[in-house]
């Protein structure tokens, strides 16, 4: 049995639980250790089993409690080189372990698969992780699907998917004309049109569960994700994640 909860996930700090009965995950770290600790208590999950943090890249929203929840936790923090070398100095973990994209990282008895993926930082990394015949992915801050992302979605049966922005939303928004461009690119982050495409054309036949993830505050609703999937409701259970509280803890 697993424990998977979005502990937070939005463009202001994004936090994905991973746990079976005695063993836990972070895939990444972006708010607070006392905000990841206080959620994870909300939901009745248990610090204690956590075993590690592993990090997709080194913006602050992926990264930000990792070095105060090791420290206070006395877990490691899992990064490529490249990752940990472009992280501000005062977000750096104080013994990082590493990994290499493609290569397999055994915790307890999960099987973690990093990929790179298509984004603006220095070795940008989502991941497969692999439980007792069971694959959840977490695939956001992505610019489009690469060959990576494509095969890897096709093994997962719960996932974790980018729906960032709302196309309208961005252009007709406030941002800066440089920003936009950034978001909508192709090392930036997937709109719902683009996640929409994305699973009818390479959902896989196990895949049961998709959660909405890493949605812009600034150019997306809830409402507007969830609608772009509306097509896709009766082939997949399709959920909403939080950005201001830890969602439901879903077990499979």
């Amino acid at each position: 049995m697993l424990d998977i909860c979005a502990i937070a996930s939005g463009s202001n700090g994004n936090c994905y639980y991973i746990g079976n009965e005695k063993d836990a995950i972070l895939i990444d770290a972006g708010i607070s250790c006392k905000q990841i600790l206080l959620r994870m208590e909300s939901k009745g999950l248990n610090p204690k089993k956590l075993k590690a943090v592993i990090i997709s890249h080194e913006h602050s929203d992926h990264m930000r409690g990792a070095r105060v929840l090791a420290k206070r936790l006395n877990i490691p923090v899992w990064m490529t080189a490249k990752t940990y070398y472009a992280t501000y100095k005062n977000m750096q973990p104080a013994y990082p372990q590493f990994f290499a994209p493609g290569s397999e990282l055994k915790i307890g008895k999960f099987t973690i698969h990093p990929f790179l993926k298509n984004h603006d930082a220095a070795e940008p990394c989502s991941f497969r992780v692999e439980y007792s015949g069971k694959n959840i992915g977490v695939f956001t801050d992505i610019g489009e699907p690469c060959e990576n992302v494509i095969s890897h979605l096709g093994q997962c049966d719960v996932l974790f998917l980018e729906t960032n922005y709302d196309e309208q939303m961005l252009t007709n928004g406030p941002y800066p004309f440089f920003l936009k461009q950034r978001i909508s690119s192709s090392v930036g982050h997937l709109s719902n049109i683009q996640a929409v495409g994305l699973l009818e054309t390479h959902g896989g036949a196990n895949l049961k569960c998709v959660f909405l993830s890493h949605l812009s505050a600034e150019n997306n609703t809830p409402e507007l994700a969830l609608s772009s999937f509306e097509k896709l409701g009766t082939k997949y259970d399709i959920r909403l994640t939080s950005r201001h509280e830890a969602g439901e803890v879903f077990v499979i």
